[in-house]
């Protein structure tokens, strides 16, 4: 049996490459490594700020693939981070990003959660974005 003939994988790997391709396309990026980049920076300084309760529920809305991506490296007992304020949570992902000035972790985060809200549409998403602290929660707001 061939992987590219199993469903479960196929849909995962459609639906990611999908999640990228909307990430380029929003960012105007080319680059498919950088997009991957910016959707795991993203999603583990949303991660870092959840209680374990909501990761695991904001992960069930992910697709097996990006599922993944979101547990790489996570320390359930160093979470949520106190570092709550937006300001962190921009910090984390322009260090991810500090080789590319260019790079506006605000828009960054932004992109990220509009393919969050577009793909993983179900109550959870709104759920975890309530969870968060006011101060990274507004960033949810344009995508409202």
């Amino acid at each position: 049996m061939s992987l590219t003939t199993f469903a479960p994988i196929e849909r995962t790997l459609h639906t990611t490459e999908l999640w990228l391709s909307d990430l380029m396309e929003d960012l105007g990026w080319e680059d498919r490594s950088q997009a991957y980049r910016a959707l795991q920076v993203v999603l583990h300084a949303l991660r870092d700020r959840l209680p374990v309760e909501a990761v695991a529920a904001l992960s069930s809305q992910l697709p097996l693939l990006v599922r993944g991506i979101y547990y790489e490296g996570w320390s359930p007992s160093e979470t949520p981070l106190q570092e709550s304020e937006k300001e962190d949570f921009l910090s984390q992902i322009a260090a991810a990003f500090r080789n590319n000035p260019e790079v506006d972790p605000e828009r960054l985060a932004r992109a990220v959660f509009k393919v969050l809200k577009r793909y993983a549409p179900s109550g959870e998403i709104r759920d975890e974005r309530l969870i968060l602290p006011p101060g990274i929660r507004v960033l949810w707001k344009v995508i409202e």
